[in-house]
């Protein structure tokens, strides 16, 4: 089964990769405060189209390279400016 995320793009300075940020919020089982956890993806794009500050939608896939095994898919929202 595919695991499809959404993060935003924080960094398309490598070749036809970027960096995407996942953030993730819960309510903490026993606290109950809603936590915020974020983690960096590395994620292939092979035509160089996303920018910082794009939101995105990426998909696992096999593994491109070490630390590469996500793909994006789709651009859910264009960065402002």
């Amino acid at each position: 089964m595919k695991k499809t995320l959404q993060g935003r793009v924080v960094s398309d300075k490598a070749e036809k990769t970027v960096t995407v940020l996942v953030e993730r919020r819960f309510k903490h089982p026993l606290y109950g405060k809603v936590v915020a956890v974020s983690k960096k993806y590395l994620a292939h794009d092979e035509k160089d189209e996303y920018h910082e500050g794009d939101l995105v939608e990426i998909i696992t896939r096999r593994p491109i390279s070490k630390r590469k095994r996500f793909a994006v898919t789709r651009l859910l929202e264009k960065a402002r400016g």
